[in-house]
């Protein structure tokens, strides 16, 4: 019964940090119809939806912080370019993800500039409002910075107002207050108006685990209730992906109401063993966090990626080594779940905080004034000396991009690597923690995948009940091409086997 709603959840996902992609009139800003000119070149890489990062009139430059939710940020287009975008990937076969930021909105956003303005305004209600008696009273004037907040006092001021309002992010994100029925009326009416006036295929939640404070924590995952009956009447096939930056044990309730949340855990669990260059039993932890999210929805899914707009890029992470560039790939995209590819991933991008430098421009060709390229930051990190070109890698078999290319065509034919829906994956012990090895059953083809972490070429053996696994899909050893000959594997380097084609059906494991 998975498989049927399996086929319709995108198989893998492009995070397009909008200002950065593609600058289509010269401002230097990337926009919609930068996005719209590469649908193309997504479409042949082998995206089936984009999340587009904030796109609504905002004060920043990272557009986190909502003036209006109805409205296309200037800077990007116009809501007929969104329109056409939405068009343009559909015809695709692209479905397009909203970044919906409700946990806060800018200060300049009307609600909070009438509600500053009073206690008896009607949009006081909105936000969170305290006396710094009432703070002290609650113990809440400090908190312990998280993964993604460093603010350790979350009470702003208000001048001439003896009340403090809570943001949790930074003083011009005040959070909204969901206490209030009236702003819940509010968000029903932008969801409505994304999903079915204009048509957007679902939304990425930001700081879904903060919706409320935490001395009211415990309605944060009660919320998504009252929004997924949101959902499900206006387009009940509508995809949400939720940020829960948290640990897996946190992160499982949310599956209750969300189709789906990101392994942050996986992600820097990946990140370590990339550095370290051993296994962490990742398997072992993935099928425990697999049977704690199944407890609360069934058809979970697990949105996976190597780092996003808000984590150091996995190209910096692994010091600009190319082949853990491609082994990081390797495993992300022979892993269970629904991956994001984070823009410019697939050539290789590098990056470091403070954040704006793990955004930096898209490189598409060699040409320092590429029309295309955008000029709002000047990179640090991503640049024509440290990083080919788009254009350079196309015609490179053995470029990122490629590697890229090849491992999405195959995981989006193979059924065992696309299986979304009930994680098919087993693992395959080879007694040597460098080495790191999965099985993915499958009832058309089953499939095992082994990558060596380390820098030395590592022996392995296959298990008597999988000896039969000889056929070479994919490697990156130039030692293996079509048939599995030797049980060796160089550094950094990943081989998917599948049963010998002369096996008979009832000799597949």
């Amino acid at each position: 019964m998975f498989a049927d709603k399996s086929a319709s959840i995108p198989k893998v996902c492009y995070e397009i940090f909008v200002r950065s992609f593609c600058d289509s009139n010269g401002d230097g800003i990337g926009d919609l119809n930068g996005i719209i000119s590469k649908l193309d070149y997504l479409a042949d890489l082998g995206i089936e939806a984009i999340w587009l990062t904030p796109i609504h009139p905002s004060p920043s430059y990272h557009k986190y912080d909502v003036i209006d939710y109805y409205a296309i940020e200037p800077e990007y287009g116009t809501l007929a370019d969104f329109k056409r975008l939405l068009a343009s990937a559909h015809e695709r076969g692209i479905a397009v993800y909203l970044d919906l930021i409700i946990n806060h909105t800018s200060t300049l956003h009307p609600w909070f500039k009438e509600a500053r303005k009073s206690k008896d305004s009607p949009y006081r209600q909105f936000y969170w409002w305290m006396t710094q008696d009432q703070i002290d009273h609650l113990g809440i004037s400090e908190r312990e910075t998280s993964d993604d907040s460093q603010v350790v006092y979350p009470w702003h001021e208000n001048p001439g107002d003896d009340e403090k309002y809570y943001g949790l992010f930074y003083k011009g994100m005040p959070d909204l207050n969901f206490h209030s029925e009236a702003l819940r009326e509010e968000i029903a009416k932008i969801v409505r108006f994304w999903l079915n006036d204009i048509g957007v295929d679902g939304f990425r939640l930001d700081a879904a685990r903060h919706i409320y404070p935490v001395w009211d924590s415990e309605d944060s995952i009660t919320f998504w209730q009252f929004f997924s009956k949101i959902i499900g009447e206006a387009k009940p096939n509508a995809f949400t992906v939720g940020e829960v930056w948290a640990d897996t044990e946190e992160v499982a309730p949310y599956f209750r109401n969300l189709n789906a949340t990101f392994h942050f855990d996986l992600s820097f669990a990946l990140q370590r063993m990339l550095i370290a260059q051993r296994d962490e039993q990742i398997i072992d932890k993935l099928q425990a966090s697999f049977k704690l999210f199944q407890q609360y929805n069934p058809l979970f899914v697990n949105a996976i990626m190597l780092t996003n707009h808000d984590q150091e890029r996995i190209g910096s992470v692994v010091d600009r080594n190319i082949k853990k560039i491609k082994l990081a790939a390797s495993i992300l995209l022979t892993l269970p779940g629904q991956p994001y590819l984070y823009y410019g991933e697939e050539i290789g991008m590098l990056g470091k905080k403070p954040d704006p430098y793990i955004r930096e421009p898209f490189l598409w060709t060699d040409d320092p004034d590429d029309p295309q390229l955008t000029s709002w930051i000047e990179p640090e990190f991503t640049t024509l000396k440290t990083v080919a070109p788009l254009s350079e890698q196309t015609g490179d078999p053995t470029s990122v991009f490629n590697h890229y290319k090849n491992l999405i065509h195959l995981r989006r034919t193979e059924p065992a690597l696309h299986q979304i829906l009930a994680p098919n994956l087993q693992p395959v012990h080879f007694h040597d923690e460098q080495l790191l090895g999965y099985f993915r059953p499958h009832v058309d083809r089953s499939l095992i995948v082994i990558h060596n972490l380390g820098d030395d070429e590592r022996e392995f053996q296959l298990p008597d009940d999988k000896s039969l696994f000889t056929e070479v899909l994919f490697s990156t050893d130039l030692l293996h091409e079509t048939t599995l000959t030797t049980n060796r594997l160089a550094p950094h380097s990943s081989i998917i086997l599948a049963p010998a084609r002369n096996v008979g059906p009832f000799d597949k494991q």
